[in-house]
């Protein structure tokens, strides 16, 4: 623990005493008494215990939850309990207090909803990345408290306005993609729309700096044009909607930089390709039982004035949006044939518009903490009338529009994605009924297996136990997991067969009395024409490959090879080059790699941009065909795979020994001293796990630089000849690319 007491400058002071004012005005109704004392007690033991530190980006935790504080209530309306929790959270998670101390001092509420953070926090170490399935997780503990959501939502737009000047570059891009990818969309669904074109546009600065200032350097430059539109087009409009008698103020709003950053994108043009920039926004002092009539007399009036266009009306007046939206919008034909949007909509809507489902409680003018519950209802309400994960479009890919719902013979209700086949459910209720399904009974007729559902249906599965998993059922089947489960027992009946094929061999060498080198193996296997060492000992096993037939072509492959062994001359390393063009990379048996939990059997193949190799820290990515590439961690691409399409991010670990081969390249930059090859070449040619594939050398002023490629089983091994290589005399640097 870091002993050195935490101390707070002279401007976090007098921004932490201005907020907490500001909070104990606004919410100062539904505090305890005590709630204050009692706070700022429990902040100055933490100090004075050294339990409150500075985070990764050096900012003050106590002064960062006042932040959040502030900003859950004013856009969200959160009040005691909510703001409580997030002043306390952070000493429960540093174990500095328990939730049962915080439930005898500040009550049961403040604990729930700070237990529902700690689960997040929980979840978030044990995988950082937010994949789709634990984002399902994610929700249900959402579920319990939906104020938990509502203040990482907070919390989040808090960290995103305090980091721009950040130098922990890393964790500022970590917390971006994700303000992007997962918060956005969230606030978007509870209605939050301020927040989320706020994170939104934040996470685009931190991101794509030259996109953002590109657009926001273009929109200043074009906005006394703008304005003058806006006043034209608003003018006679105002005299009409005045002559008519409403009440009302009007406002351009252009668009978020995000925005029209992804129309930019989507269009296939630059800035000047974006006509619609902004949006007209009408908004009427109108008593509540005169609002939709008196948007209709509005939409009346502009239509008569400027042509409609009506593919582009929504009417969300008549039936407001699952999350509280209500509004008209309308696209009109404007002065100098530009089309302009125009929305409509009340005092009222506006409110619940810019801060989504409070609002409706907000403008009632509930203060107490008594009508969060209806509140928070309403949002459960919201989510759940979208099918519980349609929170986000990135998430297609793995989950469905539709669903059906099927009985079980007992009476069971499982819900299962449209187009599922009686297979599928099959391997949804357990692996074995899976792996021995014949077909099955709907609604009491036999079928066969590949017989799709259709919700009601009571489906009654069938087995047999001599039956096995085929490779055409990958056919059959339409969900992720029955397919990850077939290929699984298709590799483990593989693996056993080849278990078996390769004892086999092994028997017959020991007959023979001759000791069957790995290295040479794998040449062999690739000679007669195998990529992948299972197919080979497949066929073995299947009577397709003679052992002894294999025994003395592998005889003929080791004497040739040692042929190859003769000493060479010791020369400068100018234009050296060597290629073994009969080496390549070698896929080890399919077990060498295990990808976590539910994906282990999901073919996979090792990434062309980063050659991983057994040993490095790796992350499978899910392709739009269904297979696994396993990446290196610090591989080039892996920031954009991970902003763009995190849902697909899987985490993978190597398993076993690595008896496979891999290619890597070392680039070897030195002096040029007659012998510095024939150096590097004994190095390498002492290392009995490797294998000298290529080295390619060009010297210049007696400077040399090079690549060479030696294949090798473990990333352990690479870091050892990295060191061995960088003690011979002459050479500078050596590096893997």
């Amino acid at each position: 623990m870091n002993n050195d007491k935490f101390e707070f400058t002279a401007e976090e002071r007098e921004e932490c005493l201005a907020i907490l004012e500001k909070l104990k005005t606004t919410i100062g109704d539904s505090l305890k008494s005590d709630d204050e004392e009692k706070i700022r007690e429990h902040i100055q033991k933490g100090i004075d215990n050294h339990q409150i530190q500075r985070d990764v980006f050096n900012l003050n935790p106590v002064l960062h939850a006042l932040q959040t504080a502030e900003i859950a209530v004013d856009e969200i309306g959160l009040k005691r309990d909510g703001v409580l929790a997030i002043l306390l959270y952070q000493s429960v998670v540093s174990d500095f207090t328990t939730l049962d101390e915080i439930n005898e001092k500040f009550g049961e509420s403040v604990a729930h909803i700070i237990r529902g953070l700690c689960r997040i926090h929980d979840l978030y170490k044990r995988n950082p990345i937010i994949e789709s399935e634990n984002f399902r997780n994610l929700l249900i503990s959402f579920s319990e408290d939906m104020r938990v959501i509502l203040i990482m939502i907070a919390d989040r737009v808090n960290v995103m306005r305090q980091i721009r000047d950040t130098e922990a570059v890393e964790a500022k891009h970590q917390v971006s993609e994700e303000a992007s990818y997962l918060y956005a969309p969230l606030a978007h669904k509870l209605g939050l729309y301020k927040l989320k074109s706020e994170l939104e546009d934040l996470s685009l600065k931190y991101l794509e700096h030259d996109a953002y200032y590109m657009i926001k350097d273009k929109l200043n430059a074009t906005k006394a044009a703008r304005d003058a539109y806006i006043k034209s087009f608003i003018e006679p409009i105002q005299t009409k909607l005045e002559n008519a008698g409403l009440k009302f103020h009007m406002k351009g709003r252009t668009k978020s930089i995000h925005s029209i950053w992804q129309k930019m994108k989507k269009q296939k043009c630059g800035f000047e390709g974006i006509y619609d920039l902004f949006a007209i926004r009408i908004i009427l002092d109108s008593p509540v039982e005169k609002e939709k009539m008196q948007c209709w007399q509005v939409y009346s009036i502009i239509t008569d004035m400027y042509q409609p266009n009506p593919k582009r009306l929504r009417d969300w007046l008549s039936v407001p949006k699952s999350n509280g939206y209500e509004s008209l919008h309308i696209t009109v034909l404007g002065p100098q044939n530009k089309w302009v949007e125009v929305q409509i909509r009340t005092e009222r809507m506006d409110e619940v518009a810019e801060h989504g489902l409070a609002a409706h409680w907000r403008y009632k003018g509930i203060k107490s903490e008594g009508g969060i519950d209806d509140w928070l209802a309403n949002i459960r309400s919201a989510l759940e009338n979208n099918d519980d994960l349609q929170l986000m479009d990135q998430f297609k890919m793995d989950l469905y529009e539709d669903e059906v719902y099927v009985f079980t013979p007992k009476g069971d209700l499982l819900k299962m994605p449209k187009g599922a086949t009686i297979l599928d459910l099959a391997y949804r209720i357990h692996s074995n009924i899976g792996n021995t399904c014949v077909g099955g009974k709907i609604n009491g007729k036999v079928c066969n297996m590949r017989e799709t559902l259709h919700s009601g249906d009571q489906v009654e599965i069938m087995t047999q136990s001599n039956q096995t998993p085929k490779r055409d059922w990958l056919n059959y089947v339409t969900t992720s997991k029955a397919k990850s489960k077939i290929r699984l027992a298709i590799k483990e009946t593989q693996a056993k067969e080849g278990l078996y094929a390769k004892e086999l061999l092994e028997r017959r060498f020991k007959n023979k009395k001759i000791e069957a080198e790995e290295s040479i193996m794998f040449r062999l296997i690739k000679r007669l024409g195998y990529k992948e060492v299972s197919d080979f000992y497949k066929d073995i096993s299947d009577e397709k490959l003679d052992p002894n037939e294999v025994i003395e072509k592998y005889v003929e492959e080791r004497d040739r090879e040692l042929k190859l062994d003769a000493p060479k001359e010791a020369k400068s390393a100018e234009t050296f080059q060597f290629e073994n063009p009969d080496e390549e990379i070698l896929k080890g048996n399919d077990d060498v790699l295990v990808i976590d939990q539910n994906l282990k059997g999901i073919d996979f193949q090792l990434a062309q941009c980063c050659h991983p190799i057994y040993g490095d820290p790796v992350f499978g990515f899910v392709t739009v065909s269904g297979g696994i590439k396993i990446h290196r961690k610090d591989c080039p691409n892996a920031p954009e795979l991970r902003k763009r399409f995190g849902y697909r991010i899987v985490k993978a670990r190597w398993s076993g020994k690595g008896v496979s081969k891999y290619a890597i390249t070392l680039r070897i930059i030195g002096n040029d001293d007659i012998g510095i090859v024939s150096n590097i070449t004994n190095v390498i040619a002492k290392e009995e796990t490797l294998t000298m594939r290529s080295i390619n050398i060009d010297s210049h002023d007696g400077l040399f630089s090079g690549n060479v490629v030696v294949l090798i089983d473990d990333a352990s091994k690479s870091q050892q000849l990295i060191k061995k290589l960088r003690t011979i005399k002459g050479v500078k640097q050596v590096t893997r690319l």
